[in-house]
């Protein structure tokens, strides 16, 4: 059965010019050749746009002699990692760099395309939310004037207790310490008459104090986040890196605890910086080979093992939060999983964790590649993406169940972490094709509609997006009802935001995508408002500025009815701006948006829609086939759309 394809006069017009052009100046090779000629031609006129360095671009590598191969997605790149690469000043004249598969980055490029399409104004970075702006780190972090001042050390049975909770919070999804080591030198800490303050171990043990004040202490909306004392102290002690290679397996496993917590702070550099100090050690000492048993014992090669592939998922997360290329070749990684005699749900988790931020990872090399080039591809890139999350959709479904609609059961902390991580690599496959149609969508309401109409599977793509956003929202909401929501570090933090974001974008497209539920951020802002309540100031910067894109995407319609050259402004008369980050959300800005509205369904309706129930999830069937369901004709119709509307 023939498909139709919208192509556009210019643009077939264009083709067969360069086409032309090509084989009259030589290019007698077939169809292929010639075709992929023409993408070359097309490089080096982008090569030849003031401003640009395409020195720095990495091409694919090819033996000598061998063919382009044949491109069947003409000019379809990734809008989010086409052109010159994006930067942002903040108030202060720090520059950042908007990273392609950065969560922050992309939240930051919608508002800044929604502000300049109501307000006919570039986006004002004055009052915007930076990263390291959350908490007021200049009084205590080294280097700024942090004092000498020991922090009070608690009791050994307070310690213990802080010890166990970091396990528990923490210990099944990373490695942060050895427990049998920690805790027989925590015991020889506490037994000594004169306590001694220095040393690696005593830094380890003031970060695990750090952690541990992070989870146990009463919420608190000071400037200063709990245990930070402790965190600050550690790394005022923490020696240079020549004392840290002489213990490679506590030094990377404070590196690691630094990271961690570096990141719940939002100093998202500061974290990357030192899980690739973690790397570069540990690959000096080999953990990342075959270690001998034989020759280092059971217990050293153990211990490794956990540490290196804590690393290594930190290393994937936090570099695809960076929206940066990952540092590692995995074809050099020759290491065993531990065995985790004593559990064997440990082994499973780690299995499933390395699977999760292997495939996040990947999506960020191909789907979010350096100037959407690599391999030509980007719709392709999504249906390869998709097809390799199909292969643990059913593996996650069997061995880490969540029972969100079984009353009796609670909700497995782990499994649902997992599940997450899960949800967030299908969105980050996907929302590319929010941010295209949602540009489409501020060109032409009309030609969107049409569009989403004519392309089932890019309409199902993006139903997919929405979906997992959902699903994310469900799994957080039972987390929220059983007291385990993580309010204190980023992971759950980094799901609602990321999911919010599309649930925003949705209807702002069409509000038939949706069906109808325009209550799904209301919910969303629920579990905000929890971690906001317990202390979370990097959840609530993050909530200001999805209330900002909020009240900016529902100025669309208002903005688009007044006649041209009017700015929709706020309800005050000036524009819409975000609080400043030590400005307190009031009662009235908590309530903004879909969280003030009064839900379009019946509660019971909601309970229902919040519970899984039977079908509701993506089995590895239905990924496979959503996959599939992606040919050479979508992409090319794609392309054009894109092409017509100037996206890319």
């Amino acid at each position: 059965m023939d498909r139709k394809v919208r192509v556009t006069l210019g643009y077939i017009s264009e083709l067969r010019q360069r086409a032309a052009q090509t084989v009259a100046t030589g290019g007698q090779h077939g169809d292929d050749s010639t075709l992929a000629a023409v993408y070359d031609d097309e490089s080096a006129d982008r090569e030849e746009t003031p401003g640009s360095d395409v020195s720095d671009i990495p091409h694919e590598t090819r033996n000598p002699g061998d063919q382009e191969p044949a491109n069947p997605e003409p000019g379809l790149f990734n809008p989010l990692a086409n052109g010159s690469p994006a930067f942002m000043s903040s108030s202060d004249g720090r520059i950042f760099y908007l990273g392609t598969s950065s969560n922050w980055s992309f939240t930051r490029r919608v508002l800044s395309m929604a502000h300049q399409h109501v307000y006919q104004q570039t986006l004002p970075t004055d009052r915007l939310i930076f990263e390291g702006s959350a908490y007021d780190l200049s009084p205590t972090e080294p280097g700024l004037g942090s004092s000498t001042k020991d922090p009070t050390i608690p009791s050994i049975d307070h310690a213990l207790y802080l010890t166990n909770t970091v396990n528990f919070r923490c210990g099944q999804i990373y490695h942060l310490f050895e427990e049998y080591d920690f805790l027989k030198s925590l015991h020889e800490f506490y037994a000594t008459d004169e306590i001694s303050r220095s040393g690696l171990w005593y830094i380890h043990f003031l970060l695990i104090l750090a952690f541990g004040r992070t989870f146990t202490q009463a919420k608190t909306h000071d400037d200063t986040p709990a245990g930070l004392e402790y965190f600050a102290k550690a790394m005022q002690l923490l020696p240079d890196h020549n004392q840290l290679y002489l213990s490679p397996m506590i030094s990377t496993e404070i590196l690691c605890c630094i990271a961690i917590f570096y990141q719940s702070l939002d100093c998202r550099s500061a974290a990357h910086n030192y899980i690739g100090q973690a790397m570069r050690l540990a690959m000096s000492h080999g953990m990342h080979t075959s270690m001998p048993v034989s020759e280092l014992g059971l217990h050293v090669v153990e211990r490794c093992r956990k540490i290196w592939w804590t690393i290594d998922i930190l290393n994937r997360q936090m570099t695809c939060v960076q929206g940066l290329p990952q540092s590692i070749d995995d074809n050099f990684v020759q290491t065993s999983l531990p065995s985790f005699a004593e559990s064997p749900l440990r082994a499973l988790t780690l299995d499933m964790h390395i699977k999760l931020s292997r495939s996040v990872s990947e999506i960020n090399k191909t789907v979010y590649a350096i100037d959407g080039r690599i391999n030509r591809k980007f719709l392709l890139s999504t249906k390869e993406a998709l097809t390799n999350l199909a292969g643990t959709a059913d593996e996650l479904q069997s061995k880490f169940p969540l029972y969100l609609d079984d009353t009796a059961s609670g909700v497995p902390r782990v499994s649902a972490y997992l599940h997450l991580f899960y949800q967030q690599c299908v969105i980050v496959a996907t929302r590319p094709l929010l941010f295209c149609f949602l540009k489409v969508r501020f060109e032409s309401p009309e030609t969107c509609a049409e569009f989403l109409g004519e392309s089932q599977t890019v309409r199902n793509l993006i139903q997919m997006c929405l979906e997992s956003a959902q699903h994310t929202i469900r799994i957080l909401m039972s987390l929220k009802s059983q007291g385990l929501l993580e309010t204190s570090l980023a992971f759950d933090l980094e799901s609602i935001y990321t999911s919010t974001v599309v649930l925003l974008i949705g209807p702002a497209i069409d509000h038939q995508l949706m069906n109808g539920r325009s209550w799904w951020p209301a919910r969303a802002y629920e579990i905000f408002r929890e971690m906001v309540d317990a202390g979370n100031r990097v959840a609530r910067l993050r909530w200001s500025e999805l209330q900002q894109l909020d009240l900016t995407l529902r100025e669309i319609p208002s903005a688009e009815a007044q006649p041209p050259g009017r700015t929709a402004a706020s309800p005050d008369g000036t524009l819409l701006q975000l609080p400043s980050p030590d400005t307190s959300l009031t009662a009235r800005s908590m309530d903004q948006g879909y969280s003030n509205e009064t839900p379009s369904e019946p509660n019971n309706a909601i309970d229902t829609e919040l519970s899984f129930g039977a079908g509701s999830v993506w089995t590895s069937a239905e990924m496979t086939a959503m996959a599939d369901s992606i040919d050479f004709y979508d992409a090319e119709w794609v392309s054009n759309a894109m092409a017509a509307h100037g996206i890319w």
